[in-house]
């Protein structure tokens, strides 16, 4: 079986962050490991509150991983300090990590900001160097390259910009988009499209958080890369046409809804 590991944030509502990682790679048949960087307080209206583990706590737990289990991929949600950002990526540097995704977690639907702005500029020269894979929203493709993002056009331009700052690929979602979510795939070499009809519903907690596990399980199943993101994007698809009216507010996506089907339930 193959393992991967998630380095993110805790979502006590479940829906989104280290809860919603875990369930994204159960569905995909591999064994899910976990690094928490921070506890949130959050549910389905939005994050009320952040509390970061300690540098040397996230290192231990990289550490006590790779020391007994190979680790065939790897997803990094949010990481909110510099200290945070530099021990994580002295430690993968350290072990070699491989398929390494980054979703670079910046402000929550809520409007709550996830990664200080002073941190930015770590995450920017220290993670997305190292990574296989960056997958950008809009907003977040406008923070890492300062240029304002509102088409197709712009978004590839954007995925250039962030590939050139040394990642090997590099995925602007197009989930602001006001037309179909079309999310760009750039390799170095070509462009990929990837698109599904707006699906209308307020439920999309964890979104990106599920989209970029299901891609890093895919690459740790030995998909190439664009495979890896059309499998991942049909995953999300149907997880999000599925979502479960949960809470009060942006209700999670069903990150097991074809193993319920197939159960009958």
């Amino acid at each position: 079986m193959k393992k991967v590991l998630t380095i993110a944030g805790s979502d006590s509502s479940g829906g989104a962050g280290i809860q919603a990682d875990l369930k994204t790679f159960s569905a995909h048949g591999v064994f899910g490991m976990s690094v928490i960087t921070a506890i949130t307080a959050q549910n389905t209206q939005g994050v009320f509150g952040i509390q970061d583990i300690t540098e040397d706590m996230i290192e231990q737990q990289i550490e006590v991983i790779y020391d007994d289990i190979e680790v065939d991929a790897v997803k990094i949600g949010m990481v909110s300090k510099i200290p945070t950002i530099k021990s994580i990526a002295k430690k993968l540097k350290d072990y070699n990590a491989k398929n390494i995704v980054i979703d670079p977690v910046m402000i929550s639907k809520s409007g709550f900001n996830l990664l200080s702005p002073e941190a930015k500029e770590t995450l920017i020269s220290e993670l997305i160097p190292i990574s296989t894979m960056v997958t950008p929203n809009i907003p977040e493709a406008t923070a890492i390259t300062g240029d304002k993002v509102s088409n197709i056009s712009d978004m590839k331009k954007a995925a250039k910009k962030i590939y050139y700052l040394g990642c090997k690929s590099v995925l602007v979602k197009g989930g602001h988009l006001d037309s179909d979510a079309t999310d760009v795939l750039f390799d170095g070499k070509e462009f990929y499209y990837f698109t599904s009809s707006r699906i209308l519903t307020k439920n999309t907690h964890g979104t990106g958080c599920t989209l970029s596990s299901a891609i890093a399980s895919n690459l740790a199943l030995g998909f190439d890369i664009p495979t890896s993101v059309k499998n991942a994007k049909k995953y999300i698809t149907i997880a999000i046409e599925n979502s479960l009216d949960i809470g009060k507010g942006v209700g999670p996506t069903h990150h097991f809804y074809e193993l319920y089907k197939k159960a009958g339930l």
